[in-house]
């Protein structure tokens, strides 16, 4: 039996978030810890967060990848702690990491349609915020 993870602060909810469609293809992309770290420093929602959770969130987020249900046992982590006026935040925070690296593996989005369920997010807010982060990602 595996312990009971930590509890998340809602910055920690989208930090793991974050980390969790980052490591979604098995392999994490420098563009998108660059995107996680830039977003962290840089937002608002972020700027009372100790930017050394980001170490421990992350270590969590990996033991709970390698457990059989531990994509659900962070869906209920997040759920706990996350308000839902924060739910499409995530979910755009979640798109911008996916799209940092100019590819979106089938797995990342898979998981990001798993978001966008368990945070019932509406899909045509959905549409608007997945074009938003292609558009702030595109390249020449």
């Amino acid at each position: 039996m595996t312990p009971t993870p930590p509890s998340f602060t809602p910055q920690d909810s989208l930090v793991a978030l974050m980390i969790a469609v980052s490591a979604a293809d098995m392999e994490i992309h420098t563009a998108e810890l660059v995107a996680i770290t830039s977003l962290v420093n840089h937002l608002p929602i972020f700027g009372d967060y100790d930017s050394d959770r980001i170490k421990p969130v992350a270590q969590t987020v990996f033991d709970l990848f390698e457990e059989d249900d531990g994509l659900d046992a962070l869906f209920g982590l997040i759920r706990e702690s996350l308000p839902e006026r924060l739910h499409e935040t995530a979910y755009a925070l979640a798109c911008d990491v996916a799209a940092a690296d100019g590819k979106l593996a089938q797995s990342e989005l898979r998981l990001l349609e798993e978001i966008r369920h368990e945070l019932q997010v509406d899909r045509l807010h959905a549409a608007a915020i997945e074009r938003g982060a292609r558009a702030r990602h595109m390249k020449l």
